[in-house]
């Protein structure tokens, strides 16, 4: 059996759930960022900054972002009982296409930062070879719970969390979703995402 992995992202740091059918092989939260640099450039620190620096700050971020993302999922890999086949991430709103418009126009500096994690992490699964799939998180529970061709999820991430024990939180159960939902044993058809 092949493992999948669900995403629940934020700001710098991430829930990662690796699940087998419908049984849950690891949890962990990872963060996705070193130690002192900001987790909202685009947000927050560019917004003062010149161009030039707006652009060397995000692209130090960037880069802790990608060698965190890497390092991660290489170390999720390592401890896996199973063989990943793939990663499940958050869907990503499209943004301008220069960085200037990304910190200048509101809308696309209050969602850029989280694009470039998720981003970080769909980069370092694919050169695993893991496919990438992107969920939207109104439908994630949905979604699963089709997959698994039963009416709710619920009875199942409560039985899990019990049987975990905490942490189980809404972060845990998302990602769980999104790994069942976007597994090849039990994706839905296109026309049903």
């Amino acid at each position: 059996m092949t493992a999948f992995v669900g995403v629940a992202d934020h700001a710098g740091w991430a829930v990662l759930v690796t699940v087998a059918g419908e049984a849950v092989l690891d949890r962990r939260r990872v963060a996705l960022i070193d130690d002192g640099l900001p987790k909202l450039p685009h947000h927050h620190e560019a917004q003062s900054l010149r161009l030039a620096e707006a652009e060397a700050l995000i692209g130090t971020v960037r880069a802790s972002a990608k060698r965190h993302a890497q390092a991660c999922l290489d170390a999720l890999a390592d401890d896996a009982s199973e063989a990943i086949a793939g990663i499940a991430v958050r869907a990503c709103p499209s943004l301008p296409d220069t960085l200037e418009e990304r910190i200048t126009n509101y809308r696309a500096q209050c969602v850029a930062d989280t694009v470039m994690y998720r981003h970080a992490l769909a980069k370092a699964a694919a050169a695993r070879d893991w496919s990438v799939h992107w969920y939207e998180p109104k439908r994630v529970f949905a979604n699963a719970a089709a997959a698994l061709q039963q009416e709710s999820l619920e009875d199942l991430l409560a039985r899990t969390g019990a049987a975990l024990g905490p942490p189980w939180q809404k972060d845990h159960r998302i990602a769980m979703a999104a790994a069942i939902a976007a597994s090849p044993g039990h994706r839905l058809p296109p026309e049903q995402r």
